[in-house]
């Protein structure tokens, strides 16, 4: 009788217990809904991991042989090779760190509310539709030879030859101006939108100019945002090849390195030399990106978003 009665106590036991540990996994994140990310994590794999874990597996087995790291070596070894790393960094640094500069002013003044506004924000997001492509082609009818500065400048009197602005490095930089602007100029304003401004107006009170509010208030609170901002910008333009080719010179100052990738690979039909330098670029960024991030943590330590609120 009593071994009936106890029966059915022993088997309530097992729903309760995975109720229990239900409660558990709900409490540290883990239910139902995580299998929303199912297929996020599905297109990352196939999209992202799984090609670079290719790439870096093939970049281990060089046609020529050698052992694993020879086409390492053979990149590092070679000066028309190794160089592109600091022609890329030429180019993609200094583009970054102007799009950041220039961006921080306007989106300051443009946090607030005036008349015309929208209009301003819209002509100034305009060149993230125009692509690449479309925008080595304005750069060209506009910057070119004969384009329509130089003919102004000429028939103005003030220059006797047309200015050199394309097919070399300022034909790039200014491309890589154009196309990474909006998008710091949008990701900073959402940082300053952000930052409560009750703090600005108490130290209005008090007695700070603008410069002041700005120095000790601001710009501390948007370091998280401007740290941020340059490495979406330089990791955008590090990758830098339509317009390296179409208003640089891929043969000399603008040989960057991801037209060396392109040429392992299908010019040279070098597979593993390619993924090998693809490597190469990729551990570049991570190396800039950190010392971004260093310098952040040393400049700002408080909350990642730094909304002061």
């Amino acid at each position: 009788m009593s071994a009936g009665a106890g029966a059915p106590h022993a088997g309530a036991g097992a729903p309760h217990a995975a109720l229990s540990m239900r409660h558990r996994l709900a409490e540290r994140g883990v239910d139902s809904q995580l299998l929303l990310l199912v297929p996020a994590m599905v297109f990352v794999v196939g999209l992202f991991i799984y090609p670079f874990l290719y790439g870096l597996g093939l970049s281990f087995q060089p046609t020529k042989g050698g052992g694993p790291f020879a086409d390492y070596q053979r990149f590092f070894s070679d000066p028309f090779q190794r160089d592109t790393i600091w022609k890329t960094l030429r180019l993609s640094v200094p583009a970054a760190l102007f799009n950041v500069l220039a961006a921080v002013p306007i989106a300051y003044r443009m946090r607030g509310r005036f008349r015309g506004k929208r209009l301003v924000t819209t002509l100034l997001v305009i060149p993230i539709t125009l692509g690449t492509v479309l925008t080595a082609e304005g750069l060209l009818n506009f910057l070119g030879p004969a384009g329509w500065l130089n003919r102004a400048l000429t028939s103005a009197g003030v220059i006797d030859q047309p200015l050199r602005l394309i097919n070399n490095y300022w034909g790039v930089f200014f491309s890589l101006v154009i196309t990474g602007f909006p998008f710091a100029f949008l990701l900073i304003l959402s940082y300053l939108s952000g930052i409560d401004p009750s703090l600005e107006r108490a130290a209005r009170t008090l007695g700070a100019d603008w410069w002041a509010r700005f120095r000790r208030i601001t710009l501390p609170l948007l370091a998280p945002g401007l740290a941020t901002t340059f490495c979406l910008t330089f990791v955008l333009a590090f990758s830098v090849f339509p317009s390296a080719i179409l208003v640089g010179n891929p043969t000399g100052e603008t040989r960057v390195i991801s037209i060396a990738a392109y040429q392992a690979a299908y010019e040279q039909y070098d597979y593993p030399f390619a993924s090998a330098i693809a490597m190469v670029m990729g551990a570049v960024e991570l190396v800039v990106i950190a010392l971004v991030l260093l310098w952040r943590s040393r400049f700002y330590v408080g909350s990642t978003g730094g909304k002061g609120a």
